[in-house]
């Protein structure tokens, strides 16, 4: 695993959240499924991209603590007009990891960075959202999908 090393400036989402625990994966379909006829309502949008988003802190093993937020959203230019029942969201600045990830098995692909590429990186953690971004590559339920993982990082201080 070789990821890009890229430092973000502040970006502003736009979209629909719920929290969830570790065997409510089912809630991240229904989630989707509420916000894709909806999507259309969000002005301003800075792409076509979409972004599929996690906030929630970790347990030393790299393990998401129970009842963690996950988003469907957009990105946007401005906070002006947003629709009901949609939140605003502002990340902050800082340095990801990004990873490209093929298929639709997610949890793999992240169990790999937590257990291979973190440990010897350089990189712990940072308590910043984590962060998918679905582009023109991506197809829903497809074996040949494409999306970027971005992991909010800092380099360990010694």
């Amino acid at each position: 695993m070789h990821p890009k090393i890229k430092e973000f400036s502040e970006r502003k989402i736009i979209g629909i959240t719920t929290t969830i625990i570790r065997d409510e994966q089912h809630k991240i379909r229904t989630l989707w499924q509420q916000f894709m006829p909806r999507k259309h309502e969000i002005q301003s949008p800075t792409s076509q991209e979409l972004i599929a988003m996690q906030i929630f802190r970790l347990n030393e093993n790299g393990t998401p603590r129970e009842g963690f937020e996950i988003w469907a959203c957009a990105e946007v230019m401005d906070f002006d007009n947003i629709p009901n029942h949609m939140k605003a969201y502002t990340i902050i600045s800082g340095t990801y990891a990004m990873f490209p990830h093929k298929g639709m098995d997610a949890g793999s692909t992240y169990e790999k960075i937590m257990s291979e590429w973190l440990p010897t990186s350089g990189y712990e953690i940072d308590h910043r959202p984590h962060f998918q971004v679905m582009g023109e590559k991506y197809k829903n339920g497809c074996t040949d999908s494409e999306e970027d993982f971005y992991v909010p990082v800092r380099l360990i201080k010694n």
